[in-house]
């Protein structure tokens, strides 16, 4: 079975993330913990979170993905932007144990011009800081397309920060399509490769999640703007190749094209019809 699903607006209540996740024909859904822009976040109402727990255990969901806001950056030269960026993770994990056994995804960060290395120093940091043995969430890193002073470009960046890391076990990586072709990585005419690299830097056991979507701009543009499935540089066959791939195919699939909740549901039935079952 392939466990796809979308994007789905968090101004919702839980329960119906869930519902409408299953009227798109999906098994599983990524949400906003908080405000994407901003910090602000809802209240948890803990009796919607259990609603959502029991209706992911009944339709057997893969996965639920919380995503941190984009105002986070745990990598950056100013402290009171890292403290802010401490406050949002540890008050987003506590969250996302109303929904245990999850995940939870955020973007490394960027060193602006610090150096890579300091800033996976500073990533590491905060990351010890908020992992405990307690946690049933796993945090993890997502694989950027390398604009501006993003960490996280390349797989070497990411083993770096994972390598810090006190609790490994509560860790893992996001491979987002669109930004790893445009950081470089030819998931189009060589996937096998990508993955041995990514095998022998990281380990797949690490890879968690994948972000399914198209691109925009080429291979290497460094650039990062996602496509509809299909309408991108990437493609709709290497997409196909991507889902059906026997080291990726059990792992959950995120859509995050430039879609309404039709378009989503179009998307989904055409991977849906072109996954190769077992």
């Amino acid at each position: 079975m392939l466990n796809i699903g979308c994007h789905l607006s968090s101004s919702k209540c839980y329960l119906h993330m869930g519902k409408e996740a299953i009227s798109l024909g999906g098994n599983t859904f990524q949400f906003f913990t908080r405000n994407p822009r901003g910090s602000k976040a809802k209240a948890i109402d803990e009796a919607d979170a259990a609603a959502l727990v029991a209706l992911a255990a009944q339709n057997g969901f893969a996965p639920l993905l919380g995503h941190a806001p984009y105002t986070l950056n745990p990598a950056s030269s100013d402290p009171r932007v890292r403290e802010f960026a401490l406050m949002v993770m540890k008050d987003d994990l506590v969250r996302m144990e109303y929904l245990p056994g999850n995940l939870y995804n955020f973007h490394p960060g960027s060193h602006q011009g610090q150096g890579i290395e300091a800033g996976i120093g500073l990533i590491a940091q905060i990351l010890n800081e908020v992992l405990t043995q307690e946690l049933n969430t796993t945090v993890l890193l997502e694989c950027m397309a390398g604009k501006g002073s993003e960490i996280g470009t390349s797989f070497s960046e990411i083993k770096s920060i994972l390598s810090r890391i006190e609790l490994p076990e509560k860790m893992g990586v996001c491979m987002d399509t669109c930004h790893i072709y445009c950081a470089g990585y030819d998931i189009v005419d060589n996937l096998d490769g990508v993955l041995e690299d990514f095998d022998k830097t990281i380990g797949l056991n690490h890879l968690k999640a994948v972000h399914l979507n198209d691109s925009v701009y080429p291979l290497d543009s460094r650039k990062d703007r996602h496509a509809r499935i299909g309408q991108g540089t990437i493609g709709l066959e290497a997409m196909i190749n991507i889902i059906n791939h026997p080291r990726l195919r059990r792992l959950p699939f995120y859509l995050e094209t430039p879609n309404e909740l039709s378009g989503y549901a179009e998307e989904i039935q055409l991977l849906k019809a072109n996954f190769r079952e077992d």
